[in-house]
């Protein structure tokens, strides 16, 4: 095959990018999104940044299990798109938004607990009061960023995402304004610090659900897909969804968690080792996110091809887009070896003089860690995302789970807290687990037992 073919034809090069340059303008606004929202609170108070992340991560690390499940509709909204079934999309959106609606509930009734929760994770009471109050406004607006994540696969899933990445460039607009008036309080708002900052968030997530209702609820579509006529529950349908959806919730809510539990351990060490390694983190993730889109076009492509019964071009998508990603991925990985202070100079900038160089030294270190595991985690991001695209949830569910105990929390935990090993220690295995993880998702898809998967 030619250059020029696998550039042009079905699933090739150009066929990936058009996909997924609009979700990884989404993801990548989402990333910067959450970047400023720590820079605003680094500049509010020391306080406020050091509450922000515990509370934070713990929100999300809850939050992951429904996100996961939620979104799990675009694979069958892609299967339905490809097979020719427009009327069966939108009761699938609904039974996405229903999960979406148990799903924040629940998360709801934890909000009356944060202030407990947070006296018995036992940090400082000047951090604990404000951790408490971030987690309980978070909570209360839990519905809509799971509920953005199923309804916004009525775009995704059928290959249309520019919609969704005007969607979410609004709301990153939105709140980094809302961010900037309710944290500081300026022009008349009131000055609310943290508090300001799990609102802005809440309301952007509102404003974006509002958004693609409007924009799925037209008559045009609802003629077409059922977006309102489709409404009514549908038990095997929300069977089939919590079936392959659980799975892979499960699965994210567990990668989450098992890195959530490595910073903890990492903040037994020491405050230069933790923020070391939150400094490497989120460096990594501004990298990391449009490789999160090109997964996710990877999966649309893989359920579109597998619906319409051609899971040769399935194979050619996800190959496509892992040679996309190791290039993109190869060049970033090099940057962090040739000039880390490139972007651990952000960090720097509001530091007092000489109080920032022990950290800047580590964090030099972690990047290189960081520019290893992340060449591995194309493997790990690209076909994971594609047998998930066919329906291989339990698959990535079992690994995730076996992996991330065996390699990465357990032996973290023996070396940190049992044998007193020391930082770089504990980074071999956050990078042995992301190699093993890539390479396991790799055999998985060459087996080519997702090839006679089916959703729908």
């Amino acid at each position: 095959m030619t250059f020029y073919s696998r550039w042009n034809d079905r699933g090739g090069f150009a066929e990936v990018l058009r996909l997924a340059a609009p979700l990884i303008l989404s993801t990548g606004s989402l990333a910067v999104q959450e970047f400023i929202d720590r820079m605003f609170l680094s500049w509010y108070s020391p306080q406020a940044i050091a509450a922000s992340m515990p509370s934070g991560i713990l929100y999300f690390t809850i939050l992951s299990l429904f996100l996961g499940t939620a979104s799990y509709v675009n694979t069958f909204v892609a299967q339905y798109h490809g097979a020719a079934q427009p009327g069966r999309i939108g009761p699938a959106l609904w039974q996405g938004f229903y999960v979406s609606l148990a799903g924040g509930l629940l998360i709801v009734l934890l909000a009356p607990l944060s202030t407990p929760l947070f006296n018995w994770i036992g940090h400082p009471p000047e951090v604990r009061l404000l951790e408490a109050r971030y987690f309980r406004v978070l909570c209360y607006g839990s519905i809509f960023p799971i509920a953005n994540s199923a309804v916004s696969s009525f775009f995704t899933g059928r290959g249309k995402p520019w919609p969704v990445m005007w969607v979410h460039m609004l709301a990153t607009a939105l709140n980094i304004v809302l961010n900037y008036l309710l944290i500081f309080g300026r022009y008349g708002f009131p000055e609310l610090g943290i508090t300001g900052a799990a609102i802005s968030t809440v309301l952007s997530g509102v404003v974006s659900f509002l958004v693609f209702c409007v924009l799925i609820l037209r008559r045009k579509h609802n003629q077409l897909y059922a977006t309102a006529s489709g409404w009514r529950p549908n038990p095997e349908l929300m069977a089939r969804i919590l079936r392959f959806g659980i799975p892979s919730g499960v699965q994210f809510f567990i990668d989450i968690f098992g890195f959530t539990v490595f910073i903890l351990l990492i903040g037994r060490i020491g405050m230069v080792e933790l923020a070391a390694t939150n400094i490497a983190f989120n460096i990594n993730s501004l990298a990391f996110m449009p490789m999160i889109g090109l997964g996710m076009a990877v999966s649309i492509l893989v359920g579109q091809y597998v619906g319409e019964g051609r899971v040769e071009l399935a194979s050619r998508s996800t190959y496509s887009g892992f040679a996309i990603c190791i290039i993109y991925m190869g060049i970033i990985a090099l940057s962090y070896l040739l000039v880390p202070d490139f972007y651990i100079g952000f960090f720097a900038a509001k530091s007092a003089p000489g109080t920032f160089e022990d950290i800047r030294r580590t964090a030099v270190v972690l990047l290189r860690f960081v520019a290893v595991y992340s060449i591995f985690d194309t493997m790990n991001i690209v076909f994971a995302s594609g047998i998930k695209g066919a329906g291989d949830t339990r698959f990535v569910m079992i690994m995730i789970l076996i992996m991330s105990t065996g390699i990465l929390v357990v032996p973290t935990f023996l070396s940190l807290i049992v044998f007193r090993a020391g930082i770089y220690t504990a980074w071999i295995f956050v990078t042995a687990y992301v190699i093993v993880l890539g390479f396991g998702f790799l055999l998985r898809f060459l087996q080519g037992k997702w090839k006679s998967m089916r959703v729908i």
